[in-house]
């Protein structure tokens, strides 16, 4: 992977709302909020939110993906602040087959309209 690049999984530039709960190390729910996704693949994506999320924390999410809600969960990997906005990459650590489905045909659509 040039550059530096530490993912494992081609990611497509999406933008789609969606809602979270945050679940702290120890198991606590904390925040509940919304953010934006700003890329998304089969295995993670990039949030955009308002405040920081903290690395090791988990999220539950709901997200729409044209006509499809998926509820998920994911392990925060990372988090930065540019311009007073949070960027966070979340590894998906349990997902629907459904939703997995979901995400495939999303990003095989991409593929082929941006590809």
């Amino acid at each position: 992977m040039a550059n530096g690049e530490k993912r494992h999984f081609i990611r497509l530039d999406s933008l789609h709302l969606l809602d979270y709960l945050v679940i702290d190390e120890e198991g606590r729910q904390t925040t509940y909020s919304m953010g934006r996704t700003l890329d998304v693949s089969e295995n993670g994506l990039k949030l955009e939110t308002t405040q920081p999320l903290a690395k090791g924390d988990t999220l539950l999410i709901t997200v729409g993906l044209e006509d499809d809600l998926i509820d998920l969960t994911g392990n925060i990997k990372h988090c930065e602040e540019a311009s007073g906005r949070y960027t966070t990459g979340i590894e998906f650590s349990d997902i629907s087959d459904e939703g997995k489905r979901i995400f495939k045909k999303y990003t095989e659509a991409f593929k082929k309209h941006f590809g």
